[in-house]
């Protein structure tokens, strides 16, 4: 009986098990596929960093140590100079001393940064941004004014970082009858391809200049006869101010606007009036509004 009952026992085992054996079968067709379908990964291979393939570098940007170098050598306009960071010796040390004696902002970042701007290239560490266009000086700009018999007409930019932004000013800029723009050195964008091809062609017929220290620039300004007015939410209505004559206008980024020493040094603060919700401005609209009141009140009065 008891020999029957095991036997019966083991059979119903044997059943279940025979039973399962298709479950199994499943779960293992589904690691084998799992296997082929997922994909194989090199060491060192990172999916967030892979380049697309229609990726192309920015045409106004040099990489590696020796293309640097000679750029220096040259009279080409650099705006700034990438060292990855940790890089601080060899070519690397004689690259920051030439960017020092030319006055060329320098910054390290992280190699991932390097890696981005260069689609993974071999960039040594090191990358450049060339000017798109020639910079002149501040005198070339008042000059130009001089020599069409026309009072000086500036436009002074601030923390300006989007290079759509800064083309689209420089467009304006130009249609408007600017005489020149000037631009800061450090925490501001120059003139990159990106600049040029927001400005639709008119980079080629303005004069831009860039200079270590806005406030000072604007002191100088002052000196030669211009009156400068600031653009900021706290100031008189723009329409209500005489903007005719020499003139300078600040202009700051839609974010941080113009910095507390630059305000406090221009002759007066002038507004856009605002009656919706929103009681900001994009940067070129805003600089649009400003150059065109000078057009309206020099010839239009």
């Amino acid at each position: 009986m008891r020999n029957e009952m095991r036997n019966g026992k083991a059979k119903g085992k044997k059943q279940e098990r025979t039973d399962k054996q298709p479950n199994q079968e499943n779960k293992l067709n589904k690691r084998e596929s799992f296997k082929k379908e997922k994909p194989e990964f090199t060491r060192g291979y990172n999916r967030r960093s892979a380049v697309p393939e229609d990726f192309e570098i920015d045409e106004n940007i040099l990489f590696g140590r020796n293309a640097v170098i000679e750029a220096l050598k040259s009279e080409r306009e650099i705006d700034k100079i990438l060292i990855q960071k940790g890089e601080k010796e060899g070519s690397v040390i004689k690259i920051i001393s030439a960017a020092k004696a030319k006055s060329i902002v320098t910054l390290e970042v992280e190699k991932s940064k390097l890696d981005e701007l260069t689609g993974r290239e071999k960039h040594q560490g090191v990358v450049a941004y060339v000017a798109a266009h020639e910079y002149v000086s501040v005198e070339e700009i008042l000059e130009d004014a001089a020599a069409k018999g026309e009072p000086a007409f500036v436009l002074i930019l601030e923390n300006i970082q989007d290079p759509h932004n800064l083309g689209a000013i420089i467009r304006t800029a130009h249609t408007a009858g600017v005489h020149g723009i000037i631009i800061p050195k450090r925490r501001a964008v120059g003139l990159t391809g990106t600049v040029a091809k927001a400005s639709a062609g008119a980079l080629e017929h303005t004069k831009v200049a860039k200079v270590s220290n806005i406030a000072q620039t604007i002191k100088d300004l002052q000196q030669k006869g211009l009156w400068i007015a600031c653009a900021d939410m706290d100031g008189k209505v723009l329409f209500e101010e005489n903007l005719t004559g020499p003139i300078g206008i600040v202009v700051g980024s839609e974010g941080e606007g113009v910095s507390k020493l630059t305000k406090q040094t221009c002759d007066y603060v002038v507004s856009v009036p605002m009656y919706g919700k929103v009681t900001s401005l994009n940067a070129s609209v805003a600089a649009s509004l400003m150059v065109y009141e000078v057009v309206r009140q020099r010839h239009f009065k």
